[in-house]
């Protein structure tokens, strides 16, 4: 049985998750962002119990499909970032379609109608808020930062940070109050 999750967003999450089946005694196949297979069918009372507990740390049981599928493009696109490999001919479109294996603009209106932002704009949010947490770390130069993100160049970088932002990233370092938005609330 397939149970989704909303608001997974990182491996603390996932363990986080996994705790709470353990604690209901329900059995995991397997448990990625989002979405946890059980080993067997849950019984409504155990449900109840994980949707209660889930609740109670934030995550929410995900029960209609078009939710679910947005949840799972969230989730891909918060993986994607993370993992700081993004080519600078990385295009989102052929990125989802590979994943998910559905048309892409049915994709995207379904994103856009549910979260009232665009795939590509959400794409871009999440790219910002990874920079600001690369830039808060002070491990990478900014063209570094630019490079693993699939930025074409530091300008481009710093225009679609400041347009998101307000601010330049070294006018963001620079600030004592770092205000970065958590990755289940963009």
């Amino acid at each position: 049985m397939k149970i989704f999750i909303k608001n997974m967003v990182c491996g603390r999450c996932i363990s986080a998750v996994t705790s709470i089946f353990n604690e209901v005694q329900v059995k995991i196949k397997s448990i990625n962002l989002g979405e946890v297979e059980t080993a067997s069918d849950v019984s409504e009372q155990d449900l109840e119990n994980i949707e209660k507990k889930l609740s109670e740390i934030g995550f929410e049981r995900i029960k209609d499909s078009a939710h679910q599928l947005i949840e799972k493009i969230k989730n891909l696109i918060i993986t994607k970032i993370s993992e700081l490999d993004i080519d600078e001919n990385f295009l989102l479109s052929e990125f989802l379609i590979s994943k998910i294996h559905k048309d892409y603009s049915s994709l995207s209106k379904t994103f856009s109608q549910n979260e009232n932002v665009t795939l590509e704009q959400f794409f871009i949010l999440q790219k910002i808020e990874k920079v600001k947490e690369l830039l808060l770390y002070n491990e990478f130069t900014l063209t570094e930062i630019a490079g693993k993100l699939g930025y074409k160049s530091v300008q481009h970088l710093s225009s679609q940070f400041r347009n998101s932002s307000g601010f330049t990233p070294t006018e963001f370092k620079k600030l004592k109050v770092h205000n970065r938005k958590p990755l289940d609330l963009i």
